[in-house]
């Protein structure tokens, strides 16, 4: 972890006085391992989320001390290696955990798709996850873009009298998000909040 010192007392306008960043100190394999389980300890991770979080401590220290930045990727690589032997990290967990909260919150597929691929997970996982969500509910797609539209409050959220001339603007944000065109329309064509949550359930919308 970067350490920080003050400069000063303080600014002459009464500002607290700012803080430098000190050198890192350098890499061991014992303080990268306190690095990493303090990380995991705080939030969830794949390994190639951790393995970018560590190579960015790894690469600061080796600037800061003159030392060989590969030395430090063979001591996150063994680090790794056996998280994932033992558990500690599940990538596969990981997946379709995340793919499930995201859809939760209203991401689309291309949206659920970009965002682990972001996190690191490797090609093959991100479509098994995806896979596992459309095998959970033909409509899956279709209830998260409800779910964007009741977070972000679209469509039949927003009051009769400013809804219509919203159309637009909320057709365009649910496709920035990824849904299909005929997905947001028929999300922004329900006539009122119960009848989006019952097509949110997959129920007849009849």
């Amino acid at each position: 972890m970067a350490e920080a010192r003050e400069t000063g007392g303080g600014n002459r306008d009464g500002r607290p006085a700012r803080r430098e960043r000190t050198a890192p100190r350098k890499i061991t394999a014992a303080r990268l391992e306190n690095m990493a389980l303090y990380y995991l300890g705080r939030f969830s991770s794949s390994s190639g989320n951790l393995r970018r979080v560590l190579m960015r401590k790894v690469a600061r220290a080796a600037a800061a001390h003159g030392d060989d930045p590969d030395d430090g990727a063979k001591l996150i690589e063994e680090l790794i290696a056996r998280y994932l032997s033992s558990g500690l990290i599940d990538d596969r967990a990981y997946a379709a955990q995340k793919a499930a909260s995201l859809q939760r919150r209203g991401a689309s597929r291309f949206g659920i798709r970009g965002k682990l691929r972001q996190k690191g997970v490797e090609g093959e996982l991100v479509a098994e996850a995806i896979e596992t969500l459309d095998a959970a509910s033909e409509t899956s797609e279709l209830a998260s873009a409800c779910a964007l539209a009741r977070r972000r409050r679209l469509g039949p959220y927003r009051p009769a009298a400013a809804r219509r001339a919203a159309h637009d603007k909320d057709l365009a944000t649910l496709a920035r998000a990824g849904f299909r065109l005929d997905v947001a329309r028929r999300v922004l064509k329900a006539a009122d909040v119960e009848a989006l949550e019952i097509l949110a359930r997959g129920e007849d919308e009849s």
